[in-house]
């Protein structure tokens, strides 16, 4: 299995992380399997930006990890994602790989597990929603680290 973690905070974030999870639905090769709920989040970068709105997704794919990549990309651009060189900007899009089965990679495009993981709440609460049993790389249970957090800055949004 594959998880993406969906967050946009420009540019009615509500909206973009609705199509983006449809444009999933769409990818070659992938079929999208289930999709947790979307959560308000406080930005990690400068604080003079809009709260994200995020979300995590499950895919089935036989597409390889790049050419996952790659898709996730071309739908960031698809909805005005302007890549810059400050980390965690504002944003319309972003599509990051946060699992893929239990790959391991520290390829210069692709470093898996996501290296965020362990440690955003705004990853481990909607990860938890679509995967409740999971066994995460480093061998932790998903279950046992959310009951141990505090999910500070993180809202659930009703449907």
């Amino acid at each position: 299995m594959t998880y993406i973690g969906l967050g946009s905070n420009l540019d009615n974030p509500i909206q973009q992380i609705r199509l983006a999870l449809h444009r999933l639905t769409e990818l070659p090769d992938t079929r999208l399997c289930c999709h947790s709920s979307l959560y308000r989040s406080v930005p990690l970068g400068a604080m003079d930006q809009p709260d994200y709105i995020n979300a995590v997704a499950k895919l089935e794919t036989t597409l390889s990890a790049l050419q996952l990549l790659s898709e996730l990309q071309r739908l960031e651009i698809q909805q005005g994602r302007v890549r810059t060189s400050e980390r965690w900007s504002a944003r319309t899009l972003d599509l990051d790989i946060l699992l893929y089965n239990q790959m391991d990679s520290q390829d210069p495009r692709l470093t898996l597990p996501h290296p965020g993981l362990y440690l955003r709440n705004f990853v481990l609460y909607p990860l938890y929603e679509c995967e409740p049993d999971l066994i995460l790389p480093n061998g932790q249970v998903l279950q046992t680290m959310i009951q141990k957090r505090i999910p500070q800055g993180l809202e659930k949004l009703l449907s």
